[in-house]
């Protein structure tokens, strides 16, 4: 019988399923030409500003490095190092958390009385959604000068390690889409499959594969988001410092939600396989399904809790949305798989539980579909990012690649529709009939089944015959009901093969599993990518943190007159960079002479008059004869600040002036 398709014109499956095979290849094309490009770890929380600047020479040695991040970071004692020409360390420890509102900065004290040149400062740390960033820059006092000390060329969560993790982390969400799609289609779908053999091996699989990932995220968890170190994977300390963060306790929770998932599938392929009684088996499909869906759930809710969701605008919302995305896609794309080796491996598999998976399907398709615009508009933000950034693109190749998985899904649901259990009715009767009767003979329908089958299948069904006329030993009767068994289910495949309907539909399951495995690397990638809004909001603080002022520093120069004798002078003042946030302030005094006057004391006031801003004091140090500084001095709005000075020649002889300068 020639199996026709149900009305798509010429070629009906030949033609769409190649179209869309040709169509999966060509995004997983694009999807490795992405990759191609791409960094081994990606950054989630970016550097967005610091003090002193990337590449900027500063006239005296500042106090403290400070580094401004776009969301909240973990650091550690050793998280920021200061290098000096030589490579040596130029900071006294461990940074200080300088937090303040919605801005995450943390700084390092640096030693005093630092020799000019070019210093590097390296900085390492864990974002919020559990991934390792880090970076370099490079900054110099009183001028440039060559340095010892090479700038790392790779990122942190890199190398071999890097490569295991993210391997480790592919495994987990396929072990995850295995265990919870799978058990959904026997309980949902087909509940005779609990006694399915191979439906049994691929729940157990998932369940083995997630559990070993878990365990191998946990104990290379300390080198990918330090070291680096294959070997410190073992280390015990290291071990316990990563299970008091909150990555590592969300895969301590993980693994005993999955101890629990161990006694769920027991009774799931044993006492529930077993169960023959209407309403014993209804009870226990309820408390089955209610204790599966918490395990699911919490287990999903590991993911959501230390990731992408967890952090950024609307997470308490984020992290609900992304349990059930994350349910949506196993219950769909694990059924996917259970269906496809139930179709392949289990002849008796029935119309009635394929269509109720596509009715779960469906439902899963619109839940992933509602919860994934809104984690695209989160993630996003904006038209620009999604064609712009990486994480934007990767999102539009698993778009694509969904569009083409719900046509493939179509495809398979119209098959569906002309699918029948005229099949598995013949095979059972063939399988009833074929029994060889109380007085040892052969029915017609097993006698018309021997002549479809090869020769030895003939000659093993008529020794069974013979055999049967006279009493024979048990372990001869045992050998035979074997020899029967296989050749019943040989009967079955072939019946089963031959049926053109089941054939379509397996070949476009087969097709839909392909696209999911290429479907599930890329939102696995998309995990471990630094969302667009992210990326887009570091580049615009970067850009503001890195434009010129114009002009460079503000400068200014007045003259002064207390009226007293040597009274006369000249006040040079230089504020670096002269924009918003903090400045190295700069008082030179120059006597009449212009030689280096050395005074009692000098005052300064900053005054925004057009916003009735000030004044604001600000106290320098001497630092020598004629040189007063400050550091730190905040300028919080830019415009035009009148620079109020105040320098007192002798106990009662002083004098104020002032000048206006812009600030940037």
């Amino acid at each position: 019988m020639t199996a026709t398709a149900p009305r798509f014109g010429p070629s009906p499956i030949r033609r769409p399923l190649a179209a869309a095979a040709l169509l999966a290849t060509l995004i997983s094309l694009l999807f490795g030409l992405v990759l191609a490009g791409a960094s081994p770890a990606s950054a989630h929380a970016a550097l967005t500003g610091s003090d002193p600047q990337d590449g900027a020479v500063v006239a005296s040695a500042p106090k403290e490095v400070t580094l401004t991040f776009s969301e909240s970071i973990a650091m550690g004692d050793d998280s920021i190092r200061v290098l000096d020409p030589s490579g040596k360390r130029a900071d006294t420890g461990a940074p200080r958390d300088l937090n303040s509102g919605g801005t995450v900065r943390y700084g390092v004290k640096l030693h005093a009385g630092l020799p000019d040149g070019t210093y590097t400062v390296a900085w390492q740390a864990v974002s919020a959604d559990s991934h390792p960033v880090s970076g370099a820059f490079t900054f110099s006092i009183g001028a440039p000068s060559e340095t010892t000390v090479a700038l790392p060329s790779g990122g942190a969560g890199g190398g071999l390690v890097g490569t295991l993790y993210g391997i480790a982390r592919y495994a987990a969400y396929a072990g995850f889409v295995l265990l919870v799609g799978g058990s959904v289609f026997v309980l949902g779908c087909w509940q005779r499959g609990a006694a399915a053999r191979p439906l049994q091996r691929l729940v157990v699989r998932g369940w083995i594969t997630l559990t070993a990932a878990t365990l191998a995220m946990l104990l290379l968890r300390s080198p990918y988001t330090g070291s680096g170190k294959l070997g410190d994977a073992f280390d015990l300390a290291g071990l316990q410092t990563v299970l008091d963060t909150k990555p590592g306790a969300a895969l301590v929770s993980r693994l005993l939600l999955l101890g629990a998932g161990a006694l769920f599938i027991a009774v799931l392929f044993g006492t529930y396989a077993k169960r023959e009684d209407e309403k014993v088996k209804k009870d226990l499909t309820f408390g089955l399904a209610t204790g599966g869906a918490v395990i699911a759930a919490g287990i999903a809710g590991t993911w959501a809790l230390s990731e992408h969701a967890s952090t950024g605008i609307q997470a308490g919302l984020a992290m609900p949305m992304d349990v059930l995305h994350l349910l949506a896609v196993a219950t769909w794309l694990g059924g996917l798989a259970a269906l496809l080796v139930a179709l392949y491996r289990t002849p008796d598999i029935g119309s009635a539980a394929v269509r109720r998976f596509s009715r779960v399907a469906f439902g899963s398709v619109l839940v992933l579909t509602a919860t994934g615009i809104y984690q695209s508009w989160r993630q996003v933000g904006s038209w620009s990012a999604l064609t712009g950034t990486r994480y934007g693109q990767l999102l539009l190749i698993k778009v694509g690649l969904l569009a083409v998985l719900i046509g493939l899904a179509w495809i398979s649901r119209r098959w569906t529709g002309r699918l029948t259990d005229g099949a598995s009715q013949t095979e059972a009767e063939t399988s009833e009939q074929g029994e060889i009767s109380g007085e040892g003979e052969i029915s017609g329908e097993a006698t018309s089944a021997q002549e479809e089958a090869g020769p030895e299948e003939s000659e093993l069904e008529a020794a069974g015959a013979r055999e049967s006329e006279v009493k024979v030993a048990p372990e001869r009767a045992a050998q035979l009901a074997r020899q029967q068994a296989v050749l019943t289910a040989t009967k079955k495949k072939r019946v089963r093969d031959a049926d053109p309907e089941r054939s379509g539909l397996r070949r476009s399951v087969l097709a839909e599993a392909a696209v999911a495995v290429v479907l599930l690397a890329v939102a696995t990638v998309l995990t471990s990518t630094e969302p667009a809004r992210t990326e887009e909001e570091a580049a615009r603080g970067t850009t503001a943190a890195s434009a010129p002022v114009s002009g460079g520093p503000a400068e200014l120069s007045m003259p002064f007159d207390t009226g007293a004798r040597n009274g006369k002078g000249t006040v040079r003042i230089e504020l670096d960079p002269g924009r918003t946030g903090a400045n190295e302030l700069h008082i030179w005094i120059d006597g009449s002479d212009g030689k280096p006057m050395d005074v009692p004391e000098v005052k300064l006031a900053l005054t925004l008059e057009s916003k009735d801003i000030g004044p604001l004091p600000v106290a320098p140090d001497r630092l020598t004869e004629g040189h007063w500084t400050a550091s730190g001095v905040q300028i919080p709005i830019a415009g035009d600040w009148k620079v109020a000075v105040t320098v007192r020649t002798s106990d009662i002889d002083q004098a104020t002036i002032d000048k206006n300068v812009e600030i940037g």
